[in-house]
């Protein structure tokens, strides 16, 4: 199928490892101008090289910031003036009991994990209106609706990032932009495989037995009973981003394996 990307410019926040470097990729595999995105320069240029070499020929360039300092993000919006295609992904996660999170964390998740988005949004969504077409795209998690217990500063944040595009997709009546979330489950991502690692070194058991029992114990609604991979997030995201997904706006789109049991 042809998602008719080719010559469309898409930035990708937080895109050198996880969930965004395959969005990054598959835009790029659809013919699309990808920008990437990182706090070191160092991790970037290696997501960039490492992109060229998967995708032959293709545009990918990318720019060093971190999304926990003002200047540079401002930085990056004045080295990237406009894109057709935004796709807000940069995060944190940290798996904390509610009494043990002081207030600095929760500004901190919330500054990262949704001012990013409205600040990259709030600059690029004008041009967008103007040119009468372009995505938005925040990445959000099930634990937006399903907000798990051990980490309810990060639900939070995934609950604002779904209210912040759904509000901004009321400003695109009538136009060709349109602004939605993407909900996945627990993914195989960099972040998670680490903490998944590091789970069954503590406890002296295998990376499989832990996935077992985080699916039978933590997230036993799951249909799947297994870590979506970030390919097929991706892929997901990747039709989202293109003009034939033009009737879907202002939505929540779940790519939980059936975790969240509501049926809309």
């Amino acid at each position: 199928m042809d998602l008719q990307l080719t010559n469309k410019t898409a930035f990708v926040s937080g895109s050198t490892a996880g969930i965004g470097f395959s969005i990054a990729h598959k835009l790029l595999a659809e013919g699309a101008r990808v920008i990437i995105n990182g706090r070191s320069k160092d991790g970037v240029d290696k997501a960039v090289q490492e992109l060229q070499s998967l995708v032959k020929g293709t545009q990918v360039s990318g720019i060093a910031a971190d999304f926990s300092k003002a200047d540079e993000i401002n930085q990056l919006l004045a080295e990237l003036p406009e894109v057709d295609i935004l796709i807000n992904n940069a995060g944190i996660f940290e798996p904390k009991a509610f009494t043990d999170i002081p207030d600095e964390d929760w500004f901190r998740f919330f500054d990262i994990n949704v001012m990013s988005g409205i600040r990259l949004s709030r600059h690029y969504f004008p041009g967008m209106l103007k040119k009468n077409w372009g995505r938005i795209i925040f990445i959000s998690s099930e634990s937006g609706v399903f907000i798990p217990e051990e980490m309810i500063h990060y639900g939070m944040t995934k609950t604002a990032q779904i209210a912040v595009a759904r509000g901004l997709a009321e400003l695109t009546k009538g136009t060709g932009v349109t602004v939605n979330s993407i909900l996945p489950g627990p993914t195989r991502s960099k972040g998670v495989g680490g903490f998944i690692e590091d789970l069954a070194t503590a406890g002296k058991t295998s990376v499989e037995k832990v996935e077992e029992d985080f699916f039978k114990n933590m997230r036993p609604t799951s249909l799947i009973n297994r870590f979506a991979s970030t390919d097929e997030v991706a892929n997901t995201v990747t039709y989202y981003c293109s003009p034939l997904a033009s009737a879907t706006n202002g939505a929540a789109i779940r790519v939980e394996g059936g975790l969240v049991r509501s049926i809309i």
